[in-house]
């Protein structure tokens, strides 16, 4: 039996992704994963059940949210060294799972590990990133959507000179069962976004490391899920990067939270104008 499928057991929150996750589910298989959980965030009998074959099938009968939903499936799940965590709207190429166990069969020190992650067009999507400061981060959300090339964005999407990173993206990873159990799985305060930095904070508070692996790699093709809810996202995006700076705040950067809030605040009302004038007829 292969290290994947023996060690490795699958969580997907579905949120009627419909045939993508069809497609998740079967690459997930192609990779030696055995054991599957879908979690049906959307309405009940939204996932497509029929067409997975056989996966463990949670439905809590509401959205929970990202995280939340993570946790409702990796509660399910048995008591295999690794979890593989995964958007509905992923594809994991061929040999991805196996590359991201060998990285952490390899290093004790390291909980998780993020693939390299492209959209369909084959461009490589920002996965691997810094914390943010106060500073970095209303750079960052002032700039990127004007100037996406700018100084404080590529600062925030660069890896550390080892190699590691401070956070993955939540649309794909591997992480220790017992890692996750260390830290009680995802924040569930978060609903939708910034969970995955948060729960990348909370492993390296425990002295944990993050990894990323460019020998994994999966295909995202994006916001599946949240078209069916743009403006919605863009309120929990902005809410819950306001939370992860009020959760992780110490010293003199506490006394920066506000200006942080109010930055984000601003960013928010410039993409919800943006988004109502792009959706006029």
């Amino acid at each position: 039996m292969s290290n994947v499928a023996r060690d490795v057991a699958a969580v997907v929150v579905d949120y009627h992704a419909d045939l993508a996750l069809v497609g998740c589910v079967a690459s997930l298989r192609a990779n030696g994963v055995g054991e599957i959980v879908v979690v049906e965030n959307g309405d009940l009998g939204s996932t497509p059940e029929a067409a997975l074959g056989d996966v463990r099938l949670v439905r809590p009968g509401l959205n929970l949210g990202y995280g939340a939903g993570v946790n409702r499936g990796a509660a399910v799940a048995s008591e295999r060294p690794y979890l593989l965590v995964s958007n509905p709207d992923v594809v994991v190429h061929d040999g991805a799972l196996a590359a991201m166990v060998a990285f952490l069969d390899a290093r004790e020190e390291f909980a998780i590990v993020g693939p390299r992650v492209v959209r369909p067009d084959g461009s490589v999507y920002p996965s691997h990133r810094v914390f943010p400061n106060v500073f970095l981060a209303g750079a960052h959300a002032l700039l990127s959507t004007w100037w996406p090339g700018n100084p404080a964005t590529r600062r925030y999407r660069a890896p550390h000179a080892d190699g590691s990173v401070d956070w993955v993206s939540g649309a794909c990873f591997l992480i220790r069962r017992r890692a996750f159990e260390s830290i009680g799985g995802f924040d569930e305060r978060y609903f939708m976004f910034a969970e995955d930095m948060a729960l990348c904070w909370s492993l390296a508070q425990k002295g944990w490391r993050v990894g990323a692996s460019d020998d994994a790699v999966v295909t995202h093709v994006e916001g599946v899920s949240r078209a069916r809810a743009s403006r919605a996202m863009l309120v929990a995006h902005h809410r819950s990067a306001v939370r992860f700076e009020w959760q992780t705040a110490r010293g003199p950067r506490r006394l920066l939270a506000p200006l942080a809030s109010a930055v984000l605040a601003l960013r928010l009302v410039v993409a919800l104008a943006t988004t109502r004038s792009t959706s006029r007829p």
